[in-house]
C-alpha cells in the first residue's frame, strides 16, 4: 500500500483540497507498506481459520431465506476504483429494487439471520477476501455506492487516498446509523446533507493523523464496541 506519484492521481483529486492530506500521508510511507503487510497476512490467517464459522453462516443464511449466499454490491476504494463488496445475504432477495441502498430501523426488509448477523456485524466477514486482495483495509474510511460519492464535496475525495476500511472511527461512532435516519422515506436526502458530512469529519482527521499503531488501537475499539452488544 504505497501512495502513487501526484502526477499519477486521478485528474479529479488532483486538487488543492486534497494536496494537504497527500503530503502528509506521503511522509507515512513505511507505515503504509506496514499496514499492507499487516492486511494481508492477518486476512491470510482469518480465512484460514474463520473457514468452519464461514461454512456455518452460509448454511444458516441459505437455510433462513431464498437467495444467494454473498451479498455483493459495487462501491468505490482506492484513487476512485469500483470494486464488489462481499457480504453474508442480510436482506430478502433483491432487496434493492424494494426500497433505498440505504438499511434504516425496522427495515422489513431484513431477515431473521441477518438481524443477528448485523447485530453483531459477522455479515462483513467475508470483507476478509476484498481486504486480501488489496480492494480493502482493515482500518480506513467505509466504501461508499458511487451514487454517494457523487454527492462528495472536493475535500471528502482525499479518503480516497487509502483503501476503503472495515471499521474506522467514524463507523464506531455512527453504528446505529440505522436509528438516526428513522424509518421515513427521506433516508438518502437524510444521509447526503446531515450524517455523510459528520462522518467525513472524522474520516479526514484520521487520514491527517494517520498511524499504524492508531490503526490497531481502532480495530481493538471495533472489537470491544461489538462485545459490548
Amino acid at each position: 500500500m504505497v501512495l502513487c506519484k501526484w502526477e499519477e492521481l486521478p485528474e479529479f483529486m488532483r486538487t488543492e483540497e486534497i494536496r494537504h492530506y497527500y503530503l502528509l500521508l506521503s511522509r507515512r510511507q513505511p507505515e503504509l507498506v506496514l499496514k499492507r503487510i499487516f492486511d494481508f497476512t492477518v486476512s491470510s490467517v482469518m480465512l484460514a481459520l474463520f473457514a468452519p464459522l464461514f461454512l456455518c453462516l452460509a448454511v444458516m443464511v441459505k437455510c433462513d431465506s431464498k437467495g444467494p449466499v454473498f451479498y455483493t454490491q459495487e462501491r468505490i476504494t482506492q484513487y476512485g476504483r469500483r470494486f464488489c463488496i462481499y457480504k453474508f445475504r442480510t436482506m430478502v432477495q433483491s432487496a434493492d429494487k424494494k426500497g433505498g441502498l440505504i438499511t434504516v430501523r425496522g427495515d422489513r426488509r431484513i431477515t431473521r439471520i441477518g438481524r443477528t448477523l448485523r447485530r453483531y456485524r459477522l455479515d462483513e466477514i467475508p470483507q476478509l477476501m476484498n481486504i486480501w486482495k488489496g480492494e480493502m483495509t482493515f482500518v480506513g474510511t467505509r466504501p461508499e455506492a458511487p451514487e454517494y460519492v457523487k454527492h462528495y464535496k472536493k475535500e471528502m475525495f482525499a479518503t480516497l487516498l487509502l483503501p476503503a476500511g472495515v471499521t474506522s472511527e467514524a463507523s464506531i461512532c455512527y453504528r446505529d446509523e440505522s436509528r438516526l435516519l428513522g424509518a421515513g422515506g427521506e433516508t438518502d436526502r437524510i444521509y447526503i446533507e446531515q450524517i455523510l458530512p459528520e462522518k467525513m469529519k472524522y474520516n479526514l482527521r484520521a487520514i491527517e493523523n494517520f498511524s499504524f499503531w492508531k490503526d490497531t488501537g481502532i480495530m481493538l475499539k471495533t472489537v470491544a464496541a461489538v462485545l459490548a452488544k
